[in-house]
């Protein structure tokens, strides 16, 4: 029999571009909840940013970051958790953000989100020659997990207010006692 899981808070993950940062404030808002960043929080604590971290310490030395941040937003309440993109590669991170979120998945194809961040250069790993080639590369990668969330959200054909619409329709539902799976 399945452990009943206490939802408390409210995490965003998916791909870098899929709008979790946006919606998450938005939906926060409207929750009355605290919005947190994971990347935001590690940049504050590190006191220097996402960029600098990868090109002085390396990727390994990000996660390690990002992996003690999740730990600490476990023992929180009422927060819109938006994640790195690659956050919930790391099993622990995605147990940890289960063990008290409803974790929904932004989602969007690789052109989309190419189309979304082809003009940032705060994104240390589309900085090389080929970034759609990079952001196909890694969805591939990635999606397996990404669609271990509880609920799935397709950004790329829906408004920004009906995507903040239906993640907020499926965490009140799951806060209010219910959990499971649905893909919309």
């Amino acid at each position: 029999m399945a452990t009943r899981r206490i939802i408390r808070n409210l995490a965003l993950v998916g791909f870098m571009g899929s709008g979790k940062s946006t919606v998450g404030r938005l939906v926060a808002q409207d929750l009355e909840f605290q919005f947190v960043d994971t990347d935001s929080l590690i940049e504050e604590k590190a006191g220097i940013s996402i960029a600098e971290i990868f090109a002085t310490e390396g990727e390994e030395a990000f996660r390690q970051l990002e992996r003690g941040m999740i730990l600490e937003l476990a023992k929180k309440d009422k927060l819109v958790i938006a994640t790195g993109g690659g956050a919930i590669m790391n099993p622990e991170n995605f147990a940890s953000l289960k063990s008290h979120a409803l974790v929904i998945c932004l989602w969007a194809n690789a052109e989309s989100i190419h189309e979304r961040t082809k003009h940032q250069t705060h994104r240390p790993l589309l900085q090389g020659e080929d970034p759609l080639g990079a952001i196909r590369t890694m969805l591939v990668e990635r999606e397996p997990v990404y669609k271990q969330a509880d609920v799935i959200v397709n950004t790329e054909l829906r408004s920004q207010r009906e995507v903040i619409a239906q993640v907020r329709h499926q965490f009140e539902e799951s806060y209010e006692g219910t959990s499971g799976r649905a893909e919309s």
